[in-house]
């Protein structure tokens, strides 16, 4: 019997990824046990929301969760809502996956200040704050979508090279080259010219599924949601579809039967999963409040809070009544006999 070979799927979607994946997260946990595995990474479209719920089967079950998110970046300035030419949704794809705690909390960062600052089509961040917010933080350069593989995909190989040192810079050995095989037309070229990049740029490359689904005949079934997404029928043949039928959860030999000629990118993919530990205390019952300022003339919070109440209530209620006025003293007091702990 040979030697067993050493993977973690680093890019993954599950249902939270909406109306694109279809992985419920306790079946996605059975079948990474099943298929031998110990981690696995979700990094749904643009968002943490099954941050909790993954990170709680997973633990619950034996397996490490590695938390990360595919967000979109923008060609430029995040808050520049412009068409760019030839790039759909104005955005490019780029897997970030958090390698501590502050890694996970300049996730969180970042994804609020996609929805903020930077929403158009997608909630999309920049290099700019990426820059900001890259401590604790790994990044794979992404699917074809990602910004270095869209540039090779149209012959552009100097900006797919500016592209992936600027990432380098920011990120430095965070950094990777990410590889897919998801026989495709294009793959085999893709890959040879992602890892033509690599090497000039000493940049190390691991290799990801882009999982949608955990099995192989659930392509279907993800074919339909994307129908619902666009509002398209089946029989569209204009219609937006996966035009792969390979993005379920491979097991660690079938991936090395994709990649058995780069057998360190499969290396890789399970080293960053092993550097890749995150404790979020999920159970302790703690509430942890955000900071607001105050300003140094108002003595507390609740007077504060007072003002900006008598400030605001008249905008939302300009007909203002007593019940309304009740209501709201209501609320101040208990706000002010608890002093905020336990409130909300």
């Amino acid at each position: 019997m040979g030697e067993r070979v050493r993977f973690t799927h680093l890019h993954l979607h599950t249902k939270y990824s909406l109306l694109d994946g279809i992985i419920r997260i306790p079946e996605l946990i059975e079948e990474v046990k099943r298929k031998g595995m110990n981690a696995v990474a979700v990094t749904d479209h643009g968002n943490m929301f099954g941050v909790i719920h993954f990170y709680r089967e997973a633990i619950k079950n034996g397996v490490k969760p590695i938390i990360g998110m595919e967000t979109y970046v923008a060609p430029e300035d995040r808050r520049q809502r412009k068409v760019y030419s030839g790039i759909p949704d104005s955005s490019f794809h780029l897997t970030l996956l958090a390698k501590t705690v502050k890694g996970y909390r300049n996730l969180m960062k970042l994804s609020s200040l996609a929805y903020l600052e930077g929403f158009y089509y997608k909630p999309r961040i920049d290099k700019e704050i990426l820059s900001r917010y890259s401590d604790g933080i790994v990044a794979l350069s992404g699917c074809m979508k990602g910004e270095v593989a869209f540039y090779l995909r149209r012959g552009e190989e100097e900006k797919a090279m500016k592209a992936a040192s600027t990432y380098k810079e920011i990120l430095g050995e965070n950094y990777y080259i990410e590889i897919q095989n998801l026989k495709l037309p294009e793959s085999e070229e893709l890959i040879k010219k992602l890892l033509e990049v690599a090497r000039k740029l000493d940049i190390k490359v691991v290799a990801t599924n882009d999982v949608h689904y955990l099995r192989r005949e659930d392509a279907k079934v993800q074919d339909v949601i994307l129908c619902i997404q666009t509002q398209k029928k089946l029989s569209d043949p204009d219609r937006m579809k996966m035009e792969s039928r390979e993005m379920y959860l491979k097991s660690p030999e079938d991936m090395l039967s994709l990649f058995s000629e780069i057998p360190e990118s499969l290396e890789n993919a399970w080293k960053i999963g092993e550097e890749c530990n995150v404790h979020i205390d999920v159970d302790s019952g703690k509430l942890l409040y955000p900071s607001y300022p105050r300003p140094s003339s108002f003595r507390n919070d609740i007077e504060y809070l007072r003002y900006l109440i008598e400030k605001g209530k008249r905008v939302r209620y300009p007909e203002i009544n007593q019940e309304i006025e009740r209501r709201i003293e209501k609320e101040l007091k208990i706000i002010e006999s608890t002093g905020f702990a336990g409130y909300f």
